[in-house]
């Protein structure tokens, strides 16, 4: 008797959250959500497949998911096992001929077609692209400077095939989204001539998120959020936060390049942008479909 009242409390206590559900499946009704995935969610088979369950539910809500993915850690796995020497600048992986081979084969390959195995696999019916289908994503070639340290004198980086997205053609993808797929992207882009490019997988779905005027750019991390100087997860910003945060060194390191992709996808069209942690169970389903949200919400 005591089983059967738990378990009817379960029952109810599920049947109210679906109902506390419905303003927020009526907010995102047939609206685009981009979300980068990426971190450690993409390495672990449990969190991969609690993921590609939640984003075929958010496609059975009709809300229309774009996923664009890293694949940082398969890559540097990749090139150990091929002995291929690979180093970084700056936090950006510098990026020869051979090496952009290696980094196309396991992006638009091996971890883009696990990632649609597993949506599909879910009841969704996902397709598996880069950024050189249908020109999706033009790129040109990164440029970035570092200061000497003795002359102060600022020196030119050459990255090699690492690209910035300077056009992108959401053609295909809204095509896609309307006859009810789900678009997995890898960040591979195409150079006006022909050329491959990687791109930082965070950029990539900021690029998307603005060209398709995406409702949400959903960026997951491995970190909860960004935090303020006492440690504590900012649920709340504005551009102007931001701005004040990163210029008094609250907003940090690695941060500062997500909340810049976030303002800048919020420029270029998309409604607003959230950085949470993937590693958390439905970290996506808590951010769109509950009060409670998750990570840090920027908005203007």
């Amino acid at each position: 008797m005591e089983k059967s009242r738990a378990m009817k409390r379960d029952w109810v206590a599920t049947a109210r959250t679906l109902s506390e559900a419905l303003p927020y499946l009526q907010r995102y009704d047939d609206q685009i959500v981009v979300i980068k995935f990426g971190g450690h969610a993409m390495g672990d088979d449990e969190a991969m497949a609690g993921f590609a369950r939640d984003v075929t539910l958010m496609k059975q809500c009709n809300l229309h998911p774009v996923v664009v993915h890293g694949g940082g850690p398969q890559i540097a796995a990749m090139l150990k096992k091929l002995n291929v020497q690979s180093e970084f600048v700056d936090g950006l992986r510098v990026t020869d001929a051979a090496t952009v081979e290696i980094v196309e084969m396991v992006l638009a390959g091996a971890i883009n077609k696990r990632i649609v195995s597993a949506i599909n696999h879910q009841g969704g019916r996902a397709v598996g692209l880069s950024g050189k289908d249908a020109n999706l994503m033009v790129c040109e070639k990164l440029t970035r400077t570092k200061r000497d340290p003795d002359s102060r004198i600022e020196q030119a980086l050459d990255l090699g095939f690492v690209g910035q997205p300077v056009q992108v053609n959401p053609g295909l993808i809204e095509t896609l989204v309307r006859a009810e797929f789900v678009p997995v992207i890898a960040p591979v882009g195409v150079g006006r001539g022909g050329e491959t490019y990687n791109v930082n997988a965070d950029t990539a779905a900021g690029a998307f998120a603005a060209a398709l005027r995406a409702s949400r750019l959903l960026l997951l991390t491995d970190v909860a959020g960004v935090k303020d100087a006492d440690g504590d997860v900012l649920t709340d910003l504005s551009p102007e936060q931001c701005a004040r945060l990163i210029e008094e060194g609250v907003i940090s390191g690695g941060m500062i390049p997500k909340v810049q992709t976030a303002l800048d996808a919020m420029k270029g069209g998309a409604g607003a942008a959230v950085i949470l942690d993937g590693r958390a169970p439905h970290a996506c389903l808590l951010e769109l479909f509950t009060s409670y949200g998750a990570g840090t919400l920027i908005r203007s």
